[in-house]
């Protein structure tokens, strides 16, 4: 199984990311391109860079329809092995989203701390995001503030009006103001890993060409996820009493988190 190696784990220690040595084998690739385009032409009504949430079936009309396969490459020992790299070897997973900017109107995703909006705690999670098409600075790739998870410290946020906005807070913080920007280009079947307090967010796709990628997020099984927890609103719904949870790896060290909750049977 593919590991981290220590100086990428050192990378992910102090700036709050890294791009593994590592591509997603070819089929595998080539299945999340065939999901991608399943799931876009069944989600056609709702924008294809807010679909949460992909990996489950449909249980009310409000909701996205999943599709198996982001499922399975979530759960794909490998990349689960790469994550433990970072996260050890207990280890959930709690959440699938697509991010897929169209090319001409891609929209924004504002800087922003993932766990504003999350109701783990202890808050640690590790975020995958995969790349099924080219990711550049053109067609709006990730980009995040490296050193900002350090200290895990929550920035100002505020709340967007803006309607071309993926997500509805962004980071506001005179800490900030002149934070050092790195851009994660990635070939597609390439992955990046980054921590719950790296800011991070993209800028809109009028490239001409499309920027389609999923996020897996995991969290080390030490860590609840708080259904009673009410969390600010942050652009789209999530049932957090609903959600599943998959064990991805070893056990539920905390053996507070509910892992038959939200499956559909």
């Amino acid at each position: 199984m593919p590991k981290l190696s220590k100086s990428e784990i050192e990378t992910y220690q102090n700036k709050g990311y890294v791009i593994p040595d590592y591509t997603v084998p070819e089929n595998i690739l080539r299945s999340l391109k065939e999901a991608l385009e399943e799931t876009l032409n069944i989600n056609s009504n709702i924008r294809p860079e807010q679909l949460a949430s992909i990996h489950t079936e449909k249980s009310s009309a409000n909701d996205t329809v999943g599709h198996s396969t982001f499922l399975e490459t979530a759960l794909n020992p490998e990349l689960v092995d790469l994550v433990s790299s970072v996260l050890g070897d207990n280890i959930i997973m709690w959440g699938v989203q697509l991010f897929c900017k169209p090319g001409v109107d891609g929209m924004e995703v504002p800087m922003h701390q993932d766990g504003q909006y999350w109701p783990i705690r202890p808050l640690k999670t590790c975020t995958m995001w995969l790349a099924i098409d080219e990711a550049d600075r053109d067609n709006g790739c990730l980009q995040v503030v490296p050193g900002s998870h350090l200290g895990s410290i929550h920035y100002d946020h505020q709340k967007e009006t803006r309607d071309n906005l993926v997500l509805n807070q962004s980071v506001k913080d005179p800490r900030l103001d002149r934070a050092e920007i790195d851009y994660i280009e990635l070939k597609a079947g390439q992955l990046s890993l980054h921590d719950v307090f790296l800011v991070h967010g993209s800028q809109p796709n009028t490239s001409g060409r499309r920027r389609a990628g999923f996020t897996v997020r995991y969290m080390p099984s030490t860590s609840v996820l708080r259904r009673d927890i009410k969390i600010p609103f942050a652009g789209y719904p999530v049932n957090w009493k609903e959600k599943p949870l998959w064990l991805a790896k070893g056990r539920d060290v905390s053996g507070r988190n509910d892992l038959t909750r939200g499956h559909i049977k």
